[in-house]
């Protein structure tokens, strides 16, 4: 005769074995968990100059203005310091542990399910309002915008600013009917995120997962005439490629960039906010910008400048 278990037991089993599964989803940790664990996990794509990756023999060296930025910080509220390498496809997954994605005009969450791997998410990431339903951001750090670049033997020509950010962006639209443009999903140069789909572009969307700073080796490679890219990768793209790109014109407004949080981490967005008024005010933050990006204060002065 088989053994049967009584209901109560294999209730409590189900409680246990779910309790086991699910709790690797809700890893979540705030400042003091964080200090107590003595570890901050530093989320990151690799990304323009806030996140670079040096081989070196076997292993892999971080750099950049993020990973230093967040090193300080790890270093200011007396823990070390670890990265986690994300794609653009899954650093909300890691953050919060679940997916989370714009399409179709709206934000996708929980499709699929993951342990969470880290704590703030540090790479030049573009405040979003999709995104704002996803992560709490820090005070903002960087300015951006998204332009389109074309190589310089296309036949697209760069416009005539107007008298208005929105002016220009029309006339940008109206140039790119039937033009090859290349975008990327899950990142700020998300074609859906600018109407593109009205413009009558050809958008051409990677076939498998690229990184932003291959975005414009590809039109050189003549996978499109031109490219949806944003400030800080277009400001090292004239610099790494002069001559064989031209910038014709804006796609969104002006942008700004932040560090990432979880909604439940409250607390260690703010020690982080206190951090980064405290470099800005001692002018060590505009001297990290400068050693990655010196050419932003040239287009982007006023934003830098100290405010009172």
């Amino acid at each position: 005769m088989p053994h049967k278990i009584k209901p109560h037991l294999f209730l409590l089993h189900f409680i246990i074995i779910s309790t086991l599964f699910f709790s690797q989803f809700i890893q979540a940790r705030d400042l003091a968990e964080i200090k107590a664990d003595g570890v901050l996990r530093h989320i990151g794509v690799t990304y323009a100059n806030f996140i670079t990756q040096d081989k070196q023999g076997d292993k892999t060296i971080e750099g950049g203005l993020d990973v230093e930025l967040m090193q300080g910080f790890a270093e200011h509220i007396g823990v070390q310091y670890e990265y986690v390498e994300a794609t653009w496809a899954n650093v909300f997954t890691l953050l919060n542990g679940e997916s989370a994605h714009y399409k179709n005009g709206q934000v996708v969450i929980g499709e699929f399910k993951q342990a969470i791997a880290g704590d703030v998410i540090a790479n030049g990431a573009t405040i979003l309002e999709w995104r704002k339903q996803v992560v709490d951001f820090s005070d903002e750090y960087f300015p951006s915008a998204v332009w389109l670049i074309a190589r310089s033997d296309s036949m697209l020509t760069p416009i005539t600013p107007g008298d208005s950010i929105e002016d220009d962006i029309i006339q940008v639209k109206e140039l790119i009917k039937g033009v090859d443009v290349m975008a990327m999903k899950h990142s700020c140069l998300d074609p859906d995120l600018y109407n593109l789909d009205v413009t009558g572009a050809n958008v051409i969307l990677p076939i498998k997962a690229r990184k932003l700073n291959e975005m414009i080796p590809a039109i050189l490679n003549n996978d499109a005439e031109s490219t949806l890219l944003d400030v800080p990768d277009t400001l090292i793209a004239l610099q790494r490629w002069p001559g064989e790109i031209k910038v014709i014109g804006p796609i969104s407004d002006e942008q700004r960039m932040a560090v990432a949080f979880r909604k439940n981490s409250p607390e260690l967005r703010h020690a982080f906010n206190l951090y980064l008024r405290q470099l800005k005010k001692e002018g060590t933050y505009n001297r990290l910008v400068k050693k990655y990006y010196p050419s932003v204060f040239h287009f982007y002065d006023d934003f830098f400048q100290p405010k009172s």
